[in-house]
């Protein structure tokens, strides 16, 4: 039964004319009796039946006629609940982010995004980017935010946004690392380092940039997200490499730029390469094309930072 000849059905049984049906659904009256021949035919019924120049429903045409109503019903209400998510007045995003980003990143661009598109709700997962990129990956996430290389996996789309600069980040309490304006890598040879839980972009980049500079670093603790490897070390527990931002939110931290060429990591935005977004998601993403925007054009991006 096909939600057309389902209302033809509807449309006649309620004004009891052919004529009037056809006009009102604007069809041809031809085209209207097929639609009621076919639905008949299928239901192996008679439907209706002329009497005194009146169409009347039958026994069959009674029984269908509550049940038609709920059919069409329905298929109205699932229409417009499409119609509402094509136009983003509905649906549901399904974001990841790293810890880091969900201060100054996050909050602000999804209040932007609230207010374009209330209807939308939005799952946040928070975590690294390494099993972020796992979540997305495996249909789990509509996009991620990632930080570090994530452009291994073939399977992801990898936007690049912005490089953060990375600091020494120290015990403001204790004796700084050096009185130079800048800190070399080598000279941290011999430091106790605060690392991020495995799964943490900050943990990977910190081993090779030490790597790099010809040294592995000696863990003094080990594991924390973001937030909590800087307060380790604002307890005098280690060094850490830090974005600068994050280390210019703990007072207690005291942060020392790396000599040129110094470290970053890039953020970036993730999705599957193979799926297309969906409309909530797409809607995301030009919202964040114009946040990031706004804060370039305002110079309101966070300290260490800068578009790519």
């Amino acid at each position: 039964m096909r939600p057309q000849q389902l209302q033809a059905f509807l449309t006649v049984a309620q004004t009891r004319h052919f004529t009037h049906a056809a006009e009102e659904l604007g069809v041809t009256q031809p085209s209207l009796s097929k639609q009621i021949q076919a639905l008949e035919t299928e239901l192996g019924a008679a439907l209706l039946t002329r009497s005194r120049g009146r169409i009347e429903l039958t026994d069959a045409g009674h029984t269908l006629l509550p049940h038609a109503r709920r059919i069409t019903a329905a298929h109205a209400a699932a229409r417009a609940d499409i119609d509402d998510v094509l136009a983003v007045r509905a649906g549901h995003l399904r974001l990841g982010a790293t810890p880091s980003l969900c201060s100054w990143l996050i909050a602000p661009l999804l209040t932007r995004y609230r207010d374009a598109h209330p209807g939308v709700t939005v799952t946040l997962t928070e975590d690294g980017s390494g099993p972020l990129a796992g979540h997305l990956a495996a249909g789990d996430l509509d996009l991620a935010f990632t930080a570090g290389d994530t452009g291994a996996d073939p399977s992801l789309h990898v936007q690049p946004l912005l490089a953060e600069a990375l600091v020494v980040a120290s015990a403001a309490h204790l004796p700084p690392l050096t009185r130079q304006a800048y800190i070399g890598l080598p000279q941290l040879r011999e430091q106790a380092f605060v690392l991020p839980a495995h799964g943490y972009d900050l943990r990977d980049l910190t081993i090779t940039t030490c790597e790099a500079a010809g040294f592995t670093p000696r863990t003094g603790v080990d594991g924390g997200a973001t937030d909590a490897v800087a307060s380790l070390v604002e307890a005098g527990l280690g060094i850490a490499l830090l974005p600068a931002m994050i280390a210019a939110g703990h007072p207690g931290l005291r942060a020392t730029p790396l000599a040129p060429p110094g470290a970053s990591r890039t953020i970036a935005l993730a999705s599957r390469r193979e799926a297309p977004l969906t409309k909530a998601a797409q809607a995301f993403a030009a919202c964040l094309e114009e946040h990031l925007t706004d804060l370039h054009a305002w110079g309101r991006l966070p300290e260490g930072m800068r578009a790519v």
